[in-house]
């Protein structure tokens, strides 16, 4: 696969500090309004490495059937080191390359990344979000930004994440017994919409269905790919 073009969005000499100005002018675009619009298609995007390369790929399925619609991928230079809270970044350019070549629409989209449990309050899935101008949630396997407790165990459980008094996520278990994930609005999302579509879109694994098929076809496309 020929790597894509790359992304105007995103000014691929940045430094880290001139990037973190820019989510600093980001975030006072960001919004959270839920426009209570009927989902029938979810996205998941999830990035890979290989080298000095980033491959990308967005995920599309049926909701709340979980049908699989269609997978893009897109494989691209990396162009930014990796820093913790700049993600949007380094993968931002070749997940947005990706969800361009989708031929059908997408209504909301999870992303392997932090949304606005962030210290910026950008995370990748706002980033993403504020870029596609599309519903996004931010659903990481790790804390990185706000204060909370581990939820009790159980599928459903979840605990809220803090930023001062302010709720910017929720701690949320998507499996009996497993480690649980930080879920937070990434853009034109609510923190509930966020839990539900996260919950509804599980299929017996702590990842939901979404991102693990997304997840899949980054890998598939590194493993394969010869640049």
């Amino acid at each position: 696969m020929e790597p894509g073009n790359r992304s105007p969005g995103i000014d691929l000499k940045l430094l880290p500090h001139q990037a973190i100005k820019i989510q600093e002018r980001l975030r006072e675009r960001v919004s959270l309004k839920w426009e209570d619009k009927v989902i029938r298609r979810v996205a998941g995007a999830d990035a890979s490495y290989k080298g000095g390369w980033v491959f990308g790929a967005v995920a599309v399925l049926s909701y709340p059937q979980l049908r699989e619609l269609e997978v893009v991928q897109e494989a691209r230079e990396v162009e930014f080191p990796y820093i913790p809270g700049l993600l949007a970044f380094r993968e931002g350019p070749v997940i947005k390359g990706a969800f361009q070549k989708l031929s059908i629409t997408v209504d909301i989209m999870l992303v392997d990344g932090q949304g606005i449990a962030h210290p910026r309050g950008v995370g990748l899935a706002t980033y993403l979000g504020l870029e596609l101008d599309l519903p996004t949630i931010g659903c990481a396997k790790s804390w990185l930004w706000g204060e909370g407790e581990l939820p009790p165990q159980g599928k459903g459980n979840y605990s809220l994440l803090w930023e001062g008094n302010k709720p910017i996520g929720v701690i949320l278990r998507t499996r009996d017994g497993v480690k649980p994930l930080w879920v937070s609005p990434g853009y034109k999302t609510n923190l509930e919409v966020a839990i539900e579509v996260v919950l509804n879109s599980l299929k017996g694994y702590r990842i939901p269905e979404p991102l693990r098929i997304a997840h899949r076809a980054a890998d598939q496309l590194r493993v394969g790919f010869r640049g």
